[in-house]
């Protein structure tokens, strides 16, 4: 059953939403967590109530995005609407709006309270490009920053055209975004007794949350850097997480340990020519992946699918199958988990839809009522069962300052939901042993520093610390006693079996708050499933949509590192929100996310119809469901593409007079969105035969002139100089100990904000800060810290430097 409000963490906050379409997930991940959100209408509704696919003329956006809201009906051009408004925003404590005209005049008529020196509220503005830069005025969608950001580039099958990745995973992703961006500056006046501004595109969070050319890479990548690992063109198939044809579909496997490659290769027989124990090595494999990879189709190709995972999983191989969206609404760990729930569309219309992202204390962060018809709320909030009394730190404060975080996470989303912290003033104790050293920790050429793990480990500090024996888990308890947020992303029930459970932290300090992260959950019947990325997606159903339509193997995803980057965002929020109840309760709690559930919501709409219309949702590939043309067109120069993204009558219209085509605009056949997807196949040859002696850039300036969204597609290793990230203050420079030179990395979450920037300082060496935090944090003196160390429990960098505070 879903938690009632009054359990929730954000319960006591008010939010005062304007969005009708980009960012309304943020809004819907707040309230989930317990804020109040009042969602402001104009008359006739929002125009997100038509946003596509529509059932009954009930739009599925809506139905998933507004759900946990209320509505209230304003209208501008109204003296005591106006009047209303300016009484809302004076009682909530934050206000999150888009920049459309709409929106804007509605802000215009509270500058008084929000240009006032002691204003609480804490704004934020979501807009394709940001209030500044040369693509300010740029019109964006999923296709165009799919393209700019660097998405498209590195997506896709080597020879053939870039694929788009399926659903509208640019906006979601940007949502969660804002959500942490406001949580943050609302921490922040809590502390200060100031609001302020904030505002965020979707371009440059598409840039951070997806795959960021300058964030954190897979442990399959040796430390690189995502610009040494994106190719021009896209990579071979499946080269490093393989699939393969079974009996009734696909499965897909990630075979990189040693262990693991034995167990393959027992699973393989005896007879086959690579049981040397040099093949256990990954590098020897790739040498010969072909062979390899032939020998497991063809014991594969006669199994079906969940005989082949249930074998994988008793052997311990990190296997998958490659589920569709009807196998996804019809899991059974999926149902056992209250992942998927009943909701309500219209009256006497029932759907299936993804129900939260996560748990907190154990329960549900779900859907407890359906979107809202319009106006159903009055326009005020209900009455605070609590409130905190304001604070007066200085303003220049970083947000977490204060707040201590003992970090067990490892690889990709584990290292990046500390990295937020770090960034944020928090300090970030990174433990780990050379016993059972982070997959993110190994290179290719056994360097003690990497690109990769500088990016998603910087700011923090490094505990050698051994986690198994006695004296090693009572140091940790110690720490615990002394700290606020304990990180882990093991698989389930690591913790436990070490005697860190939540309950066993919580008995030590009632204040703790304790994230953990897996691939499929903490319950369940797969939840003990080994959890890669490569396998999460597979399983979540966005493997088989990331497909081109023509090529039923023709799978996508090969060098994406999603969700890994927006799962840590969205575990941020949520220990964001124990922050802010702990302030009201004095108490902690726990947090559980399951990787393939935030997947699925990112699929929310689209799970929601399919549930309704079986077999509606299909591998797209590059072409536009609702408006035509929309698609990826080819330029002039080797592999060079724009993303086109028509989506009314106007931009038709438009589009024609640039391609000085009058007969396509008087064509009646073309007249609306459903005659033109009707002829899609000869609409866009017309446009390629336009963009094709054109340059990406030449494409995307004339028709963003023309007021239609366009974008070139970018590769990682050109957006460091991208004028418009420049101009938005995107790119800080790291000065990382251990690396030849200067390392580029992104700057804070938002483009502009009241809070301040990030403090940039290096990742730590394995174990550089240990005898620092003894003596600091434990009060240890020099020689209990020798004999710890003589004991095994405590480990020191091998070079014997240890950093200072």
């Amino acid at each position: 059953m879903p938690s009632t409000e009054f359990e929730l963490p954000l319960r006591s906050l008010r939010v005062l939403d304007l969005c009708d379409g980009l960012g309304a997930s943020c809004g819907r991940y707040l309230a989930d967590l317990g804020a109040e959100v009042v969602l402001v209408e104009p008359p006739g509704g929002s125009p997100a109530r038509q946003h596509p696919p529509l059932v009954a003329g009930v739009s599925m956006y809506f139905a998933t995005h507004a759900a946990n809201k209320r509505s209230v009906v304003l209208d501008i051009n109204q003296q005591q609407d106006r009047e209303a408004f300016f009484q809302l925003a004076t009682q909530a404590d934050l206000l999150i709006y888009p920049r459309s005209d709409a929106a804007l005049r509605w802000i215009d008529t509270i500058r008084p309270l929000t240009e006032h020196a002691d204003c609480t509220l804490v704004t934020l503005a979501i807009s394709d490009f940001g209030n500044s830069g040369p693509c300010a005025h740029y019109l964006g969608s999923n296709p165009v920053h799919m393209a700019m950001a660097g998405i498209t580039a590195r997506s896709g099958l080597k020879g053939r055209e870039p694929l788009l990745p399926p659903g509208q995973l640019t906006c979601e992703s940007a949502s969660i975004q804002a959500a942490w961006v406001v949580l943050l500056g609302y921490w922040q006046c809590l502390h200060t007794g100031r609001g302020g501004g904030n505002d965020i595109s979707v371009f440059e969070a598409s840039c951070q949350v997806l795959d960021p050319a300058l964030g954190v890479t897979g442990s399959a990548a040796g430390g690189q850097g995502a610009g040494k690992l994106a190719p021009r063109g896209r990579p071979p198939a499946g080269s490093m997480y393989p699939f393969f044809r079974c009996a009734d579909g696909f499965v897909r496997i990630c075979v990189l340990n040693p262990r693991q490659w034995q167990a393959m290769s027992d699973w393989l027989g005896d007879s086959h020519p690579f049981t040397d124990p040099a093949f256990r090595h990954i590098g020897k494999r790739f040498k010969h992946l072909r062979e390899i990879n032939t020998l497991i189709q063809q014991r594969f190709a006669t199994v079906d699918a969940n005989d082949l995972v249930a074998e994988g999983r008793r052997r311990g191989i990190p296997i998958a199958a490659v589920a569709s969206p009807q196998q996804v609404l019809q899991d059974q760990h999926l149902t056992a988990r209250g992942a998927l729930d009943e909701l309500e569309v219209a009256p006497g219309l029932r759907g299936l839809a993804p129900s939260g992202f996560l748990k907190i204390n154990g329960e549900r962060m779900a859907i407890r009522h359906p979107a809202p018809l319009p106006g159903t709320g009055t326009p005020a909030f209900s009455p605070r069962s609590r409130k905190l009394p304001p604070r007066r730190d200085h303003a220049g404060r970083r947000p977490l300052s204060g707040i201590r975080v003992l970090d067990l996470g490892v690889i990709v989303a584990g290292a990046e939901l500390g990295r937020l912290f770090a960034d944020q003033g928090a300090t970030v104790i990174k433990i780990e042993t050379r016993s059972y050293p982070d997959g993110l920790r190994q290179s290719l050429d056994g360097a003690p520093m990497t690109e990769s793990f500088a990016q998603g480990n910087r700011g923090k500090k490094s505990l050698g610390l051994n986690l198994r024996s006695e004296q090693g888990k009572q140091l940790f308890m110690d720490l615990v006693a002394k700290s606020d947020v304990v990180m882990s992303n093991f698989k389930p029930g690591t913790m436990e079996s070490l005697g860190f459970g939540y309950r066993d932290l919580k008995a030590i300090n009632p204040r703790i708050i304790v994230s953990e992260s897996s691939a499929l959950g903490g319950t369940g019947p797969m939840s003990k499933s080994m959890g890669y990325g490569p396998l999460v997606r597979a399983s979540s159903g966005l493997t088989g949509l990331w497909r081109y339509p023509d090529d039923e193997a023709g799978f996508g995803d090969g060098l994406t590192i999603f969700p890994d980057h927006l799962a840590a965002r969205v575990s941020a929020v949520a220990i964001m929100s124990l922050l802010i109840d702990r302030e009201h309760t004095g108490l902690g709690g726990s947090v559980s996310l399951s990787q393939a559930e935030a997947i699925l919501m990112t699929l929310s709409s689209e799970l929601l119809m399919e549930s309704l219309e079986p077999g509606w949702l299909v591998p797209c590939g590059n072409r536009g469901r609702f408006d035509s043309p929309s698609n990826l067109f080819p330029c002039a120069g080797d592999d060079e593409w724009c993303a086109i993204d028509v989506q009314n009558n106007a931009q038709w219209q438009a589009l024609c007079e640039v391609l000085e085509r009058p007969d396509l605009a008087e064509d009646n056949r073309l007249y609306t969105a459903a005659g033109r997807l009707a002829l899609s196949d000869y609409l866009e040859e017309q446009v390629s035969g336009w963009t094709k002696d054109r340059s990406p850039a030449e494409v995307e300036q004339t028709l963003q002139k023309a007021g239609i969204p366009s974008g070139a597609m970018a590769r990682v290793d050109e957006l460091p100089q991208n004028a418009h990230l420049r101009a938005r203050n995107y790119f800080r420079t790291n000065e990382q100990d251990g690396l030849p030179a200067p390392l580029l990395t992104e700057n804070g979450p938002a483009g502009e904000s009241f809070l301040p920037d990030p403090d940039i300082t290096g990742a730590p060496f394995a174990a550089q800060d240990t005898v620092f935090l003894m003596r600091e944090i434990l009060g240890l003196s020099d020689q209990e810290i020798d004999d710890y160390i003589a004991a095994g429990d405590l480990e020191v960098m091998e070079s014997q430097v240890n950093s200072g505070p």
